[in-house]
This record gives C-alpha cells, structure tokens and sequence, in this order.
C-alpha cells in the first residue's frame, strides 16, 4: 500500500487513532447530543407575547434546541469543517466542475467597504463605485468573448442558460417564427443544457456523438429543419475535447435560421487563447465561480453572466448598468423589454469583485496562460496514466480535463464505485464518476491550472498504484473503502431516496435484571 503524502496518515485505526498515538478527528456528535434544552451560553430575558401574526401556524410545543457554551458551538463547527475535503486542504479533481484555488486577493477585495456591504435598494448616487465595477466587469466578459452585450444578473450556470434560451426564444418571436420549437442537443452537452430546452417548452433532438467523442456537423445538418430553433453546445465539450468542427457548425446552425447557444461552463480551458464570439456563437453563460476562481460548490455562491451576440442584444434582460448624464445609472425599465427581469436584483456583488480582480491580476497574457497551464496538467495527467488506466478517445489531446473509463478494472470485480471510494482512504477526492453517460464507466477528472507537479505526480502515483493493485486481485482494499475517512461506505441511494432530517432522542430501554 502507498504511504499517503496528502491529508490524514496512514495506519489510522478504526476509533481514531493511528499505531504512533497520533489522535485523529474522533466521530462528532450532533449539535441535540453535545448540549441539552435546559442551559445556554447565552443570557436572554424571558419575553411574553400576548399576540402574534402566525394565526394557526405557530409552534405547539417548545423548540427544544440544544443551548451550547459560546467555546462548545465553536469546537463543533470547526470539527465539522475538518471532517470535510476542501480545495485548501487537497487536490480536487472533480471533472466538470473546475475546483480551482481561490486566490486569497480575491477575498480581500471582496470584503472592502462599498462592495461588501452595499444594498440594492441604495440610491444609485450612492453606489458609483459598485457600478463602475460591474461596468468594467461587462467590458472585459465581452472582450474575452468578443461579444456585442452581456447580462449580469443571473444567479449561477443554469440560471444563465435559461436566460439564453429565453433571448433566442424572444429574438425567434420577434421576427414571427414561434413555429421553432425544436432545439438540438449534442450527447456530449451538460446535463441541464436538456433540461433548460424542456423547461422553455421546446422538444429536444439529441445529436449522436462520433466514435471520437465529438460532434460531426453533418449530424447537424441531418437535424436541422425549419422547426429547430437552435443549438446547445458545449465546447470543449464534456468529454474534455475542443469540437474541431465547431465553425462550420456555427454556420450551418445560422444558415438554417436558428441561433448558436454554447454552455460556457468550460470556458477556463480557453480563455484569452480563443473568444468564442470568433466561433460563430449567440449566446453563452459564464460560470464566475468557476472560471474566475470565485469559491465553488455546496451550491453556491454562483454567478453565471450571459454573454449575447449582436443579434440577441437588444433582448438582454433588464437592470443593467450604463453610462448617463450624471454618471454611471442602473437601467430599471425598457419600453417593450421583451424579458423584463430574470431576477429581483444584482445580489452577487461578492461574485463581480472576485472575478474582475482574478482578471485585472492575472490581465491577458496571465488568463491565456491559466487556460494553457489548465490543458497542460489535464494532458500531463492522461499522459502518466494511459498505460495503466483505460482512455477512450485516445486519438485527440484532451482539453482542461482527462477521461478515462472503466474497462481497465474488467475482470478484476472492482467497479468504478470502488475505486472512487478507495482513493479517499489516500488522502484524495475522488474524481468525477459516471459522467459524461457517452462513455460506459467514466472517470473524469480535471487538475485545473492550479496544481503543481508534484502535486499532480503524487496523485498519479497513487492512481496508477490503485490501479495495478486492483488488476492484481487485491479487492477487498476496495470493496471496503474507505476505512480511514470520517463515515464508512454509505448506501448514498437510499440516504437521497430516504434521507432522515429530524433528530429523534433516542429511546433508552431498560436494563434487564441480573
């Protein structure tokens, strides 16, 4: 077995603790077994109501809340926070997800007075300065893009996919051609992509993907007719590949009548090397939280700004920022707007701060090369491990992640699921599983730029090492993992299908008589 060179040590026993005596977390009790309802850290004055405004939906009985002292409610928050993996602690090679390091600037900037601590029902007099921001924000998105608008405002990638969707949507009613309703969906494209089409009332065509992992245009061109409204395409896609045809599908797409929509979500791998406005694009969502480091996952904070072409500009949502006659003014309403709001307000002021102050650190030559050093470590990574592990589309260089697939472990009666969860017991988290469905068995995995190489030579060492172990027939490392994190195997179907989300004291039974 490999020593672990990242996160817990090996030889951790079962309770906790490791053969040198080293003490690792112990289990954490909940919050109802560490206090009890009759104490608390803090002194409150007893309050009579005689009324209240909850009619028949006020509490019947006490809330019996655990009272904890102000040290005990500390040590259990931040023991929980060590029982959790987090990009500060260790590599994060979720595939598709881009678990970069948030670069410390970042936060600093966020947290200075007048971004951190504005409303958006100030008076726009008073916040000059945020708008100024979100205004140099929206000039270097649509530069990087080279793009005619863009939209701020909505909350997070889905989000913004919906709002591209609704401005091709709007542009189609506009010029009379409602009958458009079909919208094409490579297999290689994000899951929401799919379900965005759907929700917006239109019917999904998929389009196959190649042998290579890619999409051939004249696939498109089979697919298109005057009922398509237009194409959601995810480039590079997320098999981790740059679509070749990617122009010529573009032109096919506007030669048909219908509009071009890409999901941004992987534009790190290509920023300031390529601008996808260059590729024939309408409309494309950003992911801040992804591409410009903002901190990611446990769903959110998000922001995922739209980027739109000069044909679907004038349907971009309202408020936005321009410039007037006494300075920068937030634009409310528009005579005939045909989306109106997607959302009440700009409440990602945090998202803006940290994106433009990734961009204005690193500037151009500093994000091409974030992108560049992204497909360097991907490659690197699908390099050191093609021997041992199985690759699928061997013929193309990957884009900003590696995929592999399961065929490597035929035989050996290890599954994916396995090896996932035996890479925890070495200190890493476990690659993206399963995904993308146009590979049987997938493992995904993307290093981001942030990885150095020895980081990323420890975590090929230890796949590589996992690998031959489990071809050697050494299964029950496996099949039992992981033994040294926090929780053991779990049955994670049932826990989402029967989650149990009320605390019940237990039920102390009596002793029986000696």
């Amino acid at each position: 077995m490999s020593m672990n060179t990242q996160g817990r040590p090996t030889g951790i026993g079962t309770l906790g603790t490791s053969a040198s005596g080293s003490a690792l977390l112990p289990d954490e009790p909940l919050l109802f077994e560490i206090g009890d309802t009759e104490h608390s850290g803090v002194d409150l004055p007893e309050v009579e109501l005689t009324s209240n405004r909850l009619g028949g939906f006020g509490r019947k009985r006490k809330l019996d809340l655990a009272g904890l002292t102000e040290p005990e409610a500390m040590r259990h928050y931040v023991r929980l926070s060590r029982l959790n993996h987090s990009i500060d602690s260790g590599m994060y090679p979720l595939g598709s997800c881009t678990m970069k390091h948030n670069p410390r600037l970042n936060e600093k900037m966020a947290r200075l007075p007048g971004f951190s601590d504005i409303h958006p029902l100030q008076p726009v007099s008073t916040v000059q300065g945020a708008l100024e921001l979100m205004n140099e924000l929206s000039h270097w998105l649509m530069t990087l893009t080279n793009t005619a608008a863009v939209a701020l405002s909505p909350k997070a990638g889905a989000h913004g996919e919906l709002l591209g969707m609704m401005a091709i949507k709007a542009a189609q009613e506009a010029k009379g051609e409602a009958h458009r309703t079909v919208v094409l969906v490579p297999e290689s494209a994000h899951g929401t992509n799919p379900a965005t089409a759907a929700f917006l009332g239109y019917t999904v065509k998929p389009v196959p993907a190649k042998a290579d992992g890619t999409v051939d245009v004249e696939a498109v061109k089979a697919a298109l007719s005057p009922e398509v409204a237009a194409i959601m395409l995810t480039n590079p896609n997320t098999c981790g590949l740059f679509e070749p045809q990617v122009i010529e599908i573009a032109r096919a797409v506007h030669e048909a009548g219908a509009f071009f929509y890409c999901d941004g979500a992987n534009f790190n791998a290509i920023m300031g090397v390529v601008r996808p406005g260059d590729l024939g694009i309408d409309a494309m969502h950003i992911n801040l939280h992804k591409t410009f480091s903002t901190p990611h996952g446990g769903g959110g904070p998000g922001a995922g700004p739209v980027v739109l072409s000069e044909a679907l500009a004038p349907f971009a949502p309202v408020p936005f920022v321009r410039k007037g006659a006494n300075g920068l003014e937030l634009v409310e309403h528009v005579e005939d707007q045909a989306l109106g709001r997607v959302t009440a307000f700009h409440g990602q002021m945090g998202m803006y701060v940290r994106a433009l102050t990734y961009m204005l650190s690193h500037g151009a030559d500093g994000l091409a090369q974030a992108a560049e050093d992204a497909v360097l470590n991907a490659n690197y990574i699908k390099a050191r491990l093609q021997d041992v592990f199985s690759v699928p589309f061997p013929d193309y260089p990957t884009m900003h992640e590696a995929l592999f697939d399961d065929s490597f472990l035929k035989g050996t009666g290890v599954t994916t699921l396995d090896f996932a969860k035996a890479m925890i017991d070495e200190g890493f988290h476990p690659m993206t599983m399963y995904f993308p469905l146009v590979v049987h068995g997938a493992m995904l995995v993307e290093p981001t730029e942030s990885e150095s190489k020895q980081t990323l030579d420890r975590f090929c060492d230890v796949m590589a090492e996992l690998a031959n172990d489990a071809k050697a027939g050494n299964t029950e490392r496996f099949t039992a993992a992981p033994l040294k994190a926090p929780r053991r195997r779990l049955d994670e179907t049932r826990a989402a299908r029967q989650p149990v989300l009320k605390w019940e004291k237990p039920v102390e039974l009596p002793k029986a008589a000696e």
